[in-house]
């Protein structure tokens, strides 16, 4: 079973936190707690993790449905009677659970099955849960879309038996231990739950002699590099489904979907706030003073001339109008915060220079 995690404590907000409320905390953990901002930390790296896990189950709505549920009815010791069930009237199972499909409930090692089989309709799914994989992906292909290249590792069919796990010319009977049936029922809290059978690997049919390719296990693992779209505007946390590229719940099942959370690299000169992207400039004392011209980056590629008055003081920000994070119609804007930089040493001439401009203004020094 798999062990109580408080997702909602992870992310420090409250169960009836709004879907804003949850991508804010997740924002602000997730860049405390990036790998790249921690690079003496190890611990980090798996408080980075447990972060993106709690918030790919809370920001699909989904997901959070089966997860509250869960953990009203005390799945992970939240509820108030712990791991446990009541049949009510008739032999129906608790109210609240009643045809409720758990089984696509990721991170729960199984669990989310487990309360499908005991509590929802009773049925064993024929197509495998998503399986998960996190990519990481640089800033301006978040901002402005593009494609990347995955690698993902499953299981399928075995080329050399076809998926039987027989080796060729082997005899194939039927299984003694589920009799068939390739399902056996073993007993929990009560409840029957059926489970595919062990000893045929739900096949139902053991084989003489097995497969030498796959070990009579019918499936072998191989790894696909998948090439995908990155949306425009993507941020840390987004999802993709990619459909039938994920594991088989069995031999000869289809097989489930692979879903895809990005996570954008921090970029060394740009940052972003929703639909608005920030950086920072230096400028010397004297364009500070006289006001002067210089060339910014934009995110894609572009660079605006921007005039900096005279008299602009340290960390001023200006704004270069649609220079943003494009997204949904919507269009953000660069915030340009310029940083003025005094040099450490002068000579003899400048410092006599720079008195007489302080004694000109009535700068005391």
């Amino acid at each position: 079973m798999a062990a109580a995690k408080d997702f909602y404590k992870i992310l420090g907000v409250g169960d009836k936190a709004t879907d804003d409320e949850i991508k804010k905390s997740y924002r602000n953990l997730a860049k405390q707690y990036h790998p790249d901002a921690n690079p003496d930390n190890p611990s980090a790296g798996e408080r980075f993790k447990e972060i993106s896990e709690a918030y790919s189950v809370l920001s699909d709505a989904d997901q959070r449905k089966k997860y509250d549920t869960m953990r009203r009815y005390g799945a992970f010791g939240a509820g108030p009677g712990g791991f446990s069930a009541r049949r009510g009237g008739g032999g129906g199972a608790t109210q609240g659970f009643e045809d409720f499909d758990f089984s696509g409930l990721t991170g729960f090692g199984g669990i989310g099955d487990l309360f499908s089989s005991i509590f929802g309709k009773g049925k064993r799914a024929t197509v495998a849960e998503p399986i998960e994989a996190t990519v990481e992906i640089p800033f301006r292909t978040a901002v402005l879309g593009g494609k990347v290249t995955i690698t993902v590792t499953v299981s399928e069919a075995c080329p050399a038996c076809g998926g039987s796990g027989a080796a060729p010319g082997a005899t194939v009977d039927t299984c003694t231990e589920c009799k068939g049936r390739g399902t056996i029922a073993f007993g929990q809290g009560g409840f029957a739950v059926t489970r595919p059978c062990p000893a045929c690997r739900g096949r139902g049919r053991v084989a003489s002699k097995g497969c030498a390719r796959c070990g009579g296990d019918g499936e072998v693992t191989v790894t696909k590099k998948l090439l995908m779209t990155v949306p425009q505007g993507t941020d840390s946390g987004h999802k993709v489904r990619l459909k039938g590229q994920g594991q088989r719940s069995g031999p000869g099942e289809p097989p489930g979907d692979l879903l895809v959370t990005f996570q954008v690299k921090p970029d060394r000169f740009f940052s972003r706030d929703g639909l608005d992207i920030y950086c920072t400039v230096p400028i010397n004392f004297a364009q500070a003073a006289l006001g002067t011209k210089i060339k910014v980056r934009t995110v894609n590629g572009r660079r605006v001339v921007l005039s900096v008055p005279a008299g602009t003081q340290p960390g001023r920000k200006f704004r270069i109008k649609g220079q943003g994070v494009e997204k949904n119609g919507k269009k953000g804007d660069q915030f340009v915060e310029v940083d003025v930089t005094i040099p450490e040493k002068l000579t003899d001439a400048q410092e006599e220079l720079v008195k007489k401009f302080a004694d000109g203004v009535g700068l005391k020094y």
